[in-house]
């Protein structure tokens, strides 16, 4: 029997716009199940993320653990969560962090893989360009968009990106901490329970 998510991870590495990561031994950072009840939809793999294979492999990661409420192995668990990011590859380095998410990357491919998960009880979408994705009626701001998540949920969770550059995001906002993440957990294991 065919594994479907295989056979998309197979055309994925086979498409020409990514023969260049393919070229230098890359293979496509996204773990996913037919059973996943969490899909995760961020940026792009991080540097480190790109080159162990392991999505947020990176203090990003464990910021992000930290506020789910879940221990390593269950965040890299698929029957657990989908992790599908914007871009499946690492987009190379800017001045001010990483380059973005190739724009047309999701469109081709998140389809036919979401289309596998059906079994989803919960989506966080963590930055903007998630968020622009999957958010057409979202708010002016990254920021009001994560503080009113409840207009979007319960099945539909934005979340700033945890990347230890936004730190000083989180200073400003003590709201997240106190409120959001508190909500956030009760909803992931709300999304993980039996």
């Amino acid at each position: 029997m065919t594994d479907p998510i295989q056979s998309l991870r197979d055309a994925i590495i086979a498409d020409p716009e990514n023969a260049p990561f393919t070229a230098v031994g890359w293979r496509p950072v996204f773990a996913a199940s037919p059973e996943s009840r969490i899909l995760l939809v961020g940026q792009a793999p991080g540097r480190r993320a790109q080159e162990s294979g392991i999505p947020w492999n990176d203090a990003s990661g464990d910021a992000l653990v930290r506020w789910l409420g879940v221990d390593r192995e269950t965040f890299h668990d698929p029957v657990a969560f989908a992790i599908v990011p914007m871009d499946f590859y690492f987009p190379g380095k800017s001045g001010s962090g990483d380059f973005p998410p190739r724009r047309v990357f999701a469109a081709a491919w998140h389809p036919p893989l979401l289309e596998q998960l059906t079994e989803l009880r919960l989506t966080l979408l963590i930055g903007a360009h998630a968020q622009r994705a999957y958010l057409p009626d979202r708010r002016r701001t990254l920021t009001e968009t994560v503080r009113y998540w409840r207009d979007y949920g319960p099945a539909v969770f934005p979340l700033v990106h945890p990347s230890p550059r936004n730190t000083a995001w989180q200073q400003r906002n003590p709201w997240f901490e106190a409120e959001t993440v508190p909500d956030l957990r009760m909803a992931v294991a709300a999304a993980l329970a039996d």
